[in-house]
């Protein structure tokens, strides 16, 4: 059964930096696109960065420049590097992946989230 879990959330000033990891364990044929995702109390859902499984990249303006999504199709697994943190990126972060299981079609599966907390 394919899952992704998440990992590396916890609280930091503001300035600060936090690297998540997302990885997929499971048996797949093939991981496509993936996503990382944040949403704060009381907002909806946001994308902030996806990887194509050729690696491009594409980021939410309000993070360019400080944060970076890189993959490692080798250990399936997707990192979220975040530098120059701000208080308004608290939010609860999800790893988001086009995942082709073995004997399956693929779909879009999603992690449990982790918890950023950036204080001022």
């Amino acid at each position: 059964q394919v899952q992704l879990v998440e990992s590396g959330g916890g609280s930091v000033q503001a300035g600060g930096s936090l690297r998540l990891s997302c990885v997929v364990s499971g048996s797949t044929n093939s991981i496509g696109t993936i996503r990382w995702y944040r949403q704060a109390p009381g907002k909806q859902r946001e994308l902030v960065a996806f990887i194509t499984r050729v690696y491009t990249t594409t980021y939410v303006d309000s993070v360019k420049g400080r944060f970076t999504i890189s993959r490692d199709n080798a250990e399936k697994r997707v990192f979220l590097q975040m530098n120059s943190l701000k208080p308004d990126d608290t939010a609860v972060y999800y790893c988001n992946a086009d995942v082709e299981p073995v004997g399956f079609l693929m779909r879009t599966y999603w992690g449990q989230g982790t918890q950023v907390t950036v204080s001022s």
